[in-house]
């Protein structure tokens, strides 16, 4: 359980152009460099639904269809993206100091996003990297991305439910 006032979790997203550029061991060794702890990790197949969600807030951009496309996987033919909390003391300042500004032209040259980030002739931002902007974005964020048995702390209240699923097993 988060114990520290300091302690915060993040929502970190490496996206479709992170993983076809095999970017994905280059990302989290600079987030490593923050010393904070992942508490889950998990690759993600992005549905429409799960994108437009995330992206609430750009609902009303005239770019908003292109940023769901991109974060599906339709720009790279790589439909899936790795979903990571990290967690530990002021782990978003952390974090979005590493990833650099969100538009990888202005984003510092050694930040994840000035190295690796481009934006397309469309003008969209291939930036390779989500990362919540704040605690209230980063609990939305992880409660979108994540149920709690997958993170290994107990970052939100939660409770149990009992529920018949049907699921697919190995043969």
């Amino acid at each position: 359980m988060p114990n520290k006032s300091a302690d915060q979790a993040t929502l970190i997203v490496i996206k479709p152009d992170g993983l076809k550029k095999s970017l994905t061991g280059n990302i989290l060794t600079r987030l490593s460099e923050t010393k904070l702890e992942i508490v889950a990790a998990k690759m993600v197949r992005v549905s429409r639904e799960l994108a437009a969600e995330h992206y609430r807030h750009l609902q009303d951009k005239p770019f908003f269809e292109d940023v769901l496309r991109y974060l599906m996987g339709e720009f790279h033919d790589r439909y899936k993206v790795m979903a990571l909390i990290y967690w530990g003391e002021n782990a978003i300042t952390k974090c979005r100091s590493l990833a650099g500004a969100t538009n990888p032209e202005e984003a510092d040259s050694v930040s994840i996003r000035g190295s690796y980030g481009r934006i397309t002739t469309r003008g969209v931002y291939e930036n390779v990297v989500h990362v919540s902007a704040n605690p209230e974005d980063a609990q939305r964020e992880i409660k979108l991305w994540f149920n709690p048995d997958e993170v290994i702390v107990d970052l939100y209240p939660s409770k149990k439910v009992v529920e018949t699923v049907e699921k697919r097993e190995w043969v």
